[in-house]
């Protein structure tokens, strides 16, 4: 009963409220309720009329932009090409026409290096190694003596003003050259390599007993450059290996041969111990058991 009579009086509270808020007037500090706030838009567009060219923003008439007064047109003249030292390529006044001129004068004028492209069913240029003979299997040359390269050229449509011959190795990673710019007079060549002379003055870069690869490149390009057709492709197929002979050491200062002596080792004398104790301890085992078990009669 106490929870129904709360009921009803908030009830009539809720009208009462309702009503008297619906009748109190709009307050004179807020605006207007008929009024329609708008959010400013900061953007500003200027709409221009096609017809009349005013501004829509701030209503000013631009003002006409003067034109240029046009140059006066002259008829083409002639020019008449004379001969000189410095040649140039300019247009006519008027037309669409291009036309040389040549001009007199002592300036000197650089000259790009014309290239020539050959077919793609062309093969590119290569070297095959003549001196040592590569038919024999890999060769070892001492360091300290002269190491002689011969090769033919093949397969050239270009051929280069020189080339540069240089060998590397892998272990070191460093490039050693045996000659630069040595020109192209034929279809062959060769060179010399002093191994001795460089290994006297090589300090920080001596050459070692590892494998080495010949590399010959034509030299107005790089040693990486891409294989074109008719000219001279990096040629480095060719390897060989450097060796430095040991100091002589004599009998009686202490050399020992392994392979010679045909005596056993340590090792060996404890392996041929450990059998045959392996052995008797066998043996006398095997002869305790029979015995002491009667098992032979």
């Amino acid at each position: 009963m106490r929870t129904s009579g709360s009921l009803q009086l908030y009830s009539i509270l809720l009208i009462f409220l309702t009503t008297f808020s619906a009748a109190w007037p709009w307050p004179r500090w807020l605006p207007d309720r008929d009024s329609l706030i708008v959010r400013q838009d900061s953007s500003s567009m200027i709409l221009i009329t096609a017809s009349s060219g005013v501004h829509a923003n701030n209503n000013q008439v631009p003002q006409p932009k003067q034109q240029a007064p046009k140059p006066a047109q002259h008829p083409p003249r002639q020019t008449a090409a004379t001969t000189g030292s410095s040649t140039g390529t300019g247009k006519a006044s008027t037309g669409s026409k291009t036309g040389s001129i040549t001009s007199t004068g002592k300036g000197s004028t650089s000259k790009t290096p014309t290239t020539t492209s050959y077919d793609a069913s062309n093969a590119a240029g290569g070297v095959s190694i003549m001196t040592p003979a590569i038919s024999s299997g890999m060769q070892y040359f001492k360091v300290g003596q002269n190491v002689t390269f011969g090769w033919n050229y093949t397969s050239l449509l270009a051929t280069p003003s020189a080339v540069d011959i240089v060998a590397t190795c892998t272990a070191n990673q460093q490039l050693y050259t045996i000659a630069a710019n040595q020109t192209v007079a034929n279809s062959t060549g060769m060179v010399i390599w002093d191994t001795g002379a460089y290994q006297a003055t090589a300090v920080s870069d001596p050459l070692l007993t590892q494998t080495y690869t010949l590399i010959i490149y034509d030299a107005a390009s790089s040693i990486s450059a891409t294989a074109q057709p008719g000219y001279l492709a990096v040629y480095n197929q060719y390897t060989f290996g450097m060796y430095t002979p040991q100091a002589y050491v004599g009998v009686d200062d202490g050399w020992v041969c392994a392979t010679c002596s045909a005596g056993f080792g340590d090792t060996e004398r404890r392996a041929l111990g450990l059998m045959f104790g392996m052995a008797a301890l066998t043996v006398l085992s095997f002869t305790w058991f029979v015995n002491g078990l009667g098992v032979v009669w």
